[in-house]
């Protein structure tokens, strides 16, 4: 990336179900849900979205090979996407196992995700 203007933070959790994919999506969709960056098409190149890259880097507990890298990008629509999984998050315990949610056992999965916006 030539130009970075913009990172954000973000956190997502799969309460039940063990599915790391919904993790890393919440993860991502917090971390630019709160955000509008109204002058970045003023200085992206020809003025046009699809010239914005937006780096993801998603930290994740477990799964990696589970993660559907599609749907995750689904949740940025403009720009060129780009997204690294590496390890990171955390796994921790819900208490509880609930059949009628998925779970298999008890197991949270927290993601953290860091979306760098530029050209």
């Amino acid at each position: 990336m030539e130009k970075l203007f913009f990172i954000e933070i973000g956190m997502g959790t799969d309460l039940h179900g063990q599915n790391i994919t919904k993790a890393a999506v919440r993860a991502v969709q917090n971390a630019i849900h709160h955000n509008s960056m109204p002058g970045l098409v003023s200085v992206l190149p020809d003025g046009s979205l699809h010239n914005m890259k937006v780096n993801v880097k998603l930290a994740l507990p477990c799964d990696k090979e589970k993660l559907d890298y599609e749907l995750v990008k689904a949740e940025l629509p403009y720009g060129q996407v780009t997204i690294e999984a590496v390890d990171g998050g955390m796994v921790t315990t819900s208490g509880v196992v609930l059949k009628d949610k998925d779970d298999v056992n008890d197991l949270i999965y927290v993601v953290l995700a860091s979306v760098e916006v530029g050209y």
